[in-house]
């Protein structure tokens, strides 16, 4: 079981790169430099992770590039970081690795990529999806898609996934439309998706995305804090079909916009607020 034995400040020699574990992504150069001129100003703010293989050996496990900045203060200024500020955890090597691949993958910047390789490792060390889940702080069914979808995924759609250029939810409905097709067909079936992509003939853009559904409706709060909506069922059903983007049909949309018209585009006309079986009342 993975545990934080203590923190220490530790002998910055006695930490070395573990050969069975090391570090799953390269080094990026210009956050070297970063950490480096922001460790000379504040100090190291966070401590490095290193695992206790056994007592008097300890592996870096997290904060490489902090340390290669550490490393390039002590090449200029050699009585810099004789020690540094660490939190020692044990743990078995698979444990250990896929803490490795968390403390990378948990970034300001990360991406659904960034996952992949951890969630992989760990179904190969024989984990549960519920133990990944919960190790991760993720969803069962979204580490279950990684398993899924990852292994068959073509390294095009994950190099456009990495620069931002294809969605994740875009990437399983490719994979899965290759699953499903005809035997001898996959390749047919992957060429025409990603030639849609590069062609700008993917999917038309989503009518209603949670994220603005959310933004319009605060804005509208502010303005309208009294509005008062009467909804059906099949209302409140068209307007997540909507949101989840995957099966709705025009008749959904029609009713949501009919609805809920202050949670789509502003430049659209709005529907009339008042239908057979929903109305929204401004106080």
């Amino acid at each position: 079981m993975l545990t934080t034995n203590r923190f220490d400040y530790m002998p910055i020699d006695a930490i070395t790169v573990p050969p069975d574990v090391g570090n799953h992504r390269p080094l990026d150069p210009r956050k070297v430099l970063h950490y480096r001129q922001d460790i000379l100003q504040n100090g190291l703010l966070e401590p490095l992770v290193v695992w206790e293989k056994k007592p008097g050996v300890t592996f870096l496990v997290g904060g490489f590039h902090r340390m290669a900045a550490i490393r390039k203060i002590r090449d200029e200024h050699h009585d810099y970081f004789d020690r540094v500020d660490v939190r020692v955890v044990a743990g078995d090597v698979d444990e250990i690795r896929a803490l490795n691949l968390k403390l990378n993958a948990d970034r300001v910047d990360t991406k659904a990529t960034d996952y992949f390789d951890v969630v992989i490792y760990l179904n190969n060390a024989n984990w549960t999806k519920e133990r990944i889940a919960e190790f991760l702080d993720r969803s069962e069914s979204w580490i279950a898609d990684i398993i899924r979808y990852v292994p068959i995924m073509d390294s095009r759609m994950r190099r456009m996934m990495e620069e931002g250029k294809l969605s994740w939810n875009r990437a399983k409905a490719i994979a899965r439309a290759v699953q499903d097709a005809p035997a001898g067909q996959e390749r047919e079936v992957l060429q025409r998706e990603l030639t849609a992509l590069q062609n700008g003939k993917d999917k038309p853009k989503r009518p209603l995305t949670f994220r603005s559904a959310k933004k319009r409706l605060n804005t509208h709060a502010a303005s309208h804090p009294k509005t008062i909506y009467r909804v059906t069922t099949s209302d409140l059903l068209s307007l997540l079909l909507v949101l989840e983007g995957k099966q709705h049909e025009p008749q959904h949309l029609d009713r949501a916009r009919a609805t809920f018209p202050q949670l789509f585009d502003h430049d659209e006309p709005e529907q009339p607020e008042a239908t057979a079986d929903a109305v929204a009342r401004v106080a």
